[in-house]
């Protein structure tokens, strides 16, 4: 069951290396205004702020690994970036769009319990 649930984990910590990539590097690219289904003009407006949410994720990703690199003795950072990982989708789904529940926050879940289970 752990080894399930640090593959979990490696998976939401890429997933959001990715989501760092996207809003950090590629936000007013033609990848990144068509996976946010941005327009150019706003896309250049806000990618200061985009960035900033790459940077964030990046953060996210970072913890997921240091939980993962310290085996069980992680467990509990594990837990934490996990529940924020969860929690920042919610947060997106109610501000932003239901599809982000899906994309970040159920995987996490996911992974969450089945490192609980372990």
């Amino acid at each position: 069951m752990i080894v399930i649930a640090s593959v979990l984990i490696a998976l939401v910590a890429l997933l959001h290396v990715y989501f760092l990539v996207l809003e950090m590097f590629l936000w007013d690219k033609p990848i990144g205004l068509k996976t946010f289904r941005l327009t150019q003009e706003f896309a250049t407006a806000s990618k200061t702020l985009a960035a900033n949410q790459g940077l964030y994720n990046g953060f996210l990703a970072a913890g997921l690994i240091w939980g993962l690199y310290l085996g069980t003795a992680g467990l509990a950072i594990s837990v934490f970036f996990l529940l924020c990982v969860i929690i920042a989708g919610i947060f997106g789904a109610a501000t932003v769009g239901k599809k982000i529940l899906f994309v970040q926050a159920l995987p996490a879940a996911i992974a969450l319990g089945f490192l609980l289970a372990a």
